[in-house]
């Protein structure tokens, strides 16, 4: 009787990322949109600290969340080795995107950070704010940053299976990441890789805690998969127009305001990167 064979993995499964911690591994196609960091790549060029402004519910310093901006510059540092990154966070509880982009002015002003990372989306969801007002507001703070010479990573909702029905709440999700497209941003699939990951355990809970916020598991994941973005974005290609310009504007940096709209449409549950670069060997955190 010949000896039963092992059965071999489908060619279309895509593989984990290695670089991640083995409870954080995602495909790479749920994990992040890569776009070029202009401003970063140039406090790299000048050998000085890579100064980022984190803000968004889990960002705001309550229970875990507190370690979250610790989580994320250590991650930063080891991924980058020699730069120091200093990290500091803004975020306050059950805040939407109008409110944070009102603050975010003066926030910018105060600190000249060289990058935004802002978590965004799953407070509007849970408070049933317009779907148009929030892409809007979203879309303006978003232009407003860029146009001051800073970079910003936008992280979109989170997942849990009660919402994943839900048709608002899943739209807020396009939202964002349909911001992220018509701005040229990086955008970390926190919706993609928390569905994915709660596929491969019971229970969704080693990620999510009370009141949509996440556990120290999934801070330290979602501070992994912010890096892991930020890292692979500074390796995309810049024009050569725009070399040495990247802090171009950073001072004085609450003078204008811009708008713009567009449309564009993708499944929150199936992500892709919009563009690729060169992938750097595989980093065990």
């Amino acid at each position: 009787m010949p000896a039963a064979s092992t059965p071999l993995p489908s060619p279309a499964a895509e593989a984990l990322d290695q670089s991640l911690s083995p409870e954080c591994r995602v495909p790479g196609s749920k994990l992040y949109t890569l776009a070029r960091l202009k401003a970063v790549k140039a406090a790299l060029k000048e050998k000085r600290p890579i100064r980022v402004l984190s803000i968004g519910s889990s960002s705001a310093g309550l229970g875990a969340s507190a370690s979250y901006p610790v989580k994320l510059e250590n991650a930063l540092e080891q991924a980058l080795p020699d730069v120091q990154v200093e990290v500091e966070a803004r975020g306050l509880p059950g805040e939407v995107a109008s409110g944070a982009g009102e603050r975010l002015r003066s926030m910018v002003a105060e600190m000249e950070p060289d990058l935004v990372v802002w978590q965004v989306g799953t407070n509007d969801a849970l408070a049933r704010v317009g779907i148009e007002a929030f892409g809007e507001a979203l879309d303006e703070s978003v232009q407003w940053v860029k146009s001051h010479g800073i970079d910003i990573v936008l992280i979109d909702p989170v997942f849990t299976e009660s919402l994943a029905d839900d048709a608002y709440y899943t739209q807020m999700v396009r939202t964002v990441q349909e911001v992220a497209r018509r701005e040229a941003v990086p955008l970390v699939h926190r919706y993609a890789a928390m569905r994915f990951l709660s596929t491969q355990r019971t229970t969704e809970a080693h990620m999510l805690g009370r009141h949509f916020r996440l556990n120290d598991l999934g801070l330290r994941c979602m501070a992994e998969h912010a890096t892991r973005a930020i890292t692979l974005s500074l390796l995309q290609p810049e024009a050569a127009k725009d070399a040495g310009k990247a802090d171009a504007g950073k001072t004085d940096a609450v003078k204008t305001d811009h708008a713009t709209s567009g449309t564009a449409k993708t499944d929150p549950a199936q992500t892709g990167t919009s563009s690729t670069g060169p992938t750097p060997a595989p980093k065990q955190p």
